[in-house]
């Protein structure tokens, strides 16, 4: 597994709203708080240190592939990667 350190921020968003909230995106959730008739506050919940191969689990939890971090499904690095970062070094 890599020696690469991989970082997970829980963040919770809440919501105040006169109607039912309905989240479209990031972008929207925040216009509506920031220029909408929302009122919202972010709160971070916790902070979390992964290697490789919990960064691999994250990335398919949240909808991605440990290919966004030039992993494997094991918490390796991609060999074609390893084998560009050796000849850097």
């Amino acid at each position: 597994m890599t020696k690469r350190k991989f970082h997970e921020t829980i963040i919770e968003v809440r919501v105040l709203s006169e109607e039912p909230f309905v989240l479209g995106s990031l972008e929207d959730m925040a216009f509506a708080i920031r220029d909408g008739d929302c009122v919202g506050s972010v709160e971070e919940k916790g902070r979390r240190e992964l290697d490789g191969k919990q960064a691999a689990d994250a990335l398919y939890d949240v909808g991605s592939e440990p290919g966004f971090f030039m992993l494997d499904d094991g918490g390796d690095i991609i060999e074609a990667v390893e084998n560009e970062i050796e000849d850097e070094e």
